[in-house]
């Protein structure tokens, strides 16, 4: 499939996607949604792509929101439909990617786009990264997975307030709080997220899609049956046999 609202470059394993509507701050439209849908199921089974980072075109935004003129006029029912099919066709998509998915956040991720970076596995922020849910202003809720991400991110009480006012976050309050993990100059901000996403290729991509299901259950009731389940079944496979068979005899594994 060829894309009009996502540039895609494939390099050692790792998957850049820029999402590419610059006249718009890289605005949440349903083409780009349903481009962005296409190609992180394609991404779960191309095993020329190990890592995916997400970012946004220019260097003003990541995503600025979702566009607002798509839905300006929706009643309940279509409102209701646009949260359910977001978050079942992309937003639950990038949180269960067997895959990593990383955020370079460059400038603004507000709504939708503070929301895609949390759906993301984890989040490095330029300096001038400005985040925010400011949905209130218009009279609605996070609906793309905002209000139960954000509290296991930052804790309840900073959510609620963030929710509430509506307020922007500074790349440094960010890192603060635990809502990105690192803060580096625009111009190192994609360097860096390669530079994560090529220690991660070096590592069993079994056992990484493994833990990241473990991850994202650890808030369930079975967070520790998932665990325990997992880990049994990667002694069944390859990699651990290469692991343990490379540590033993000391040199660096060859992960297939």
């Amino acid at each position: 499939m060829e894309y009009n609202n996502l540039l895609v470059e494939v390099t050692d394993g790792i998957a850049l996607v820029t999402l590419n509507r610059p006249q718009a701050l890289n605005a949440l439209n349903k083409a780009l949604l349903d481009e962005l849908s296409h190609f992180i199921t394609v991404a779960q089974e191309d095993k020329a792509i190990r890592v995916i980072i997400l970012t946004g075109a220019g260097e003003k935004s990541f995503v600025a929101g979702a566009d607002i003129k798509e839905f300006a006029s929706f009643n309940g029912e279509q409102g209701e439909r646009l949260a359910a099919e977001g978050q079942v066709n992309v937003f639950n998509k990038v949180e269960n990617s067997c895959k990593p998915v990383i955020a370079a956040v460059n400038g603004f991720a507000l709504g939708g786009g503070l929301e895609l970076s949390m759906a993301s596995h984890f989040r490095i922020a330029s300096t001038n990264a400005k985040m925010g849910l400011p949905e209130v202003t218009l009279g609605l809720i996070p609906g793309y997975g905002g209000t139960q991400r954000l509290p296991k991110l930052i804790g309840k009480g900073r959510a609620m307030q963030a929710i509430m006012t509506a307020e922007m976050f500074s790349a440094e309050r960010a890192l603060e709080i635990g809502l990105v993990n690192e803060v580096v100059d625009l111009e190192n901000l994609l360097p860096r997220c390669k530079e994560i996403a090529e220690k991660i290729t070096k590592n069993s991509s079994v056992a990484i899609a493994k833990a990241i299901k473990a991850v994202n259950d650890s808030d369930k009731e079975y967070g520790f049956e998932t665990e325990i389940k997992s880990f049994g079944y990667l002694f069944d496979q390859e990699d651990f046999k290469e692991g343990t068979t490379a540590f033993i005899e000391k040199r660096k594994p060859n992960f297939k």
